[in-house]
């Protein structure tokens, strides 16, 4: 029998048989995720009353249907409240409105994507336009990053 114990933020500790044991370097990535408790009721209200193209999205993304990998929707991570989240591979998927587009949001979606990086989370970026007309390519690479990052962390 395999268990697996989060040992710290670096290790990973592989017990077999309660005899073996087998220490793994992990990625340096947070285990658990800094959040603001104020924003939690504001997240679940946004949970209630989805966009067009979050809501297109999410039906592919719900119930672990690409390659078995749970996201989340309106996760609060630190003072952000991001779209979709998967804890499993550290990955923000992010729906972009025409408001983004402006100097003053792209500005702040460039600070909120460092703040992500730093705690070792990848962000994607998707438009509406893209979501609501080009649902296909966006799965495609949702897909491919979720591979490439599933590759990765077997080897």
């Amino acid at each position: 029998m395999r268990k697996c114990i989060s040992f710290s933020l670096i290790f990973r500790v592989f017990i077999f048989n309660n005899s073996s044991v087998f220490f793994t370097l992990l990625k340096y990535k947070m285990s658990f995720l800094p959040n603001n408790k104020d924003l939690c009721l504001y997240a679940r209200k946004l949970r209630t009353c989805l966009t067009e193209a979050e809501m297109k999205l999410w039906l592919y993304l719900r119930k672990k249907q690409l390659l078995g990998i749970q996201f989340y929707r309106q996760k609060v991570i630190g003072n952000y409240i991001v779209d979709f989240y998967a804890p499993s591979i550290y990955l923000v998927i992010e729906i972009d409105g025409s408001q983004h587009f402006e100097h003053t949001a792209m500005e702040a979606d460039r600070s909120r994507d460092l703040y992500m990086s730093e705690l070792g989370i990848k962000v994607l970026r998707f438009d509406n336009f893209q979501v609501k007309n080009s649902i296909n390519s966006v799965l495609d690479e949702i897909y491919e990053y979720i591979e490439n990052n599933l590759r990765e962390n077997l080897s």
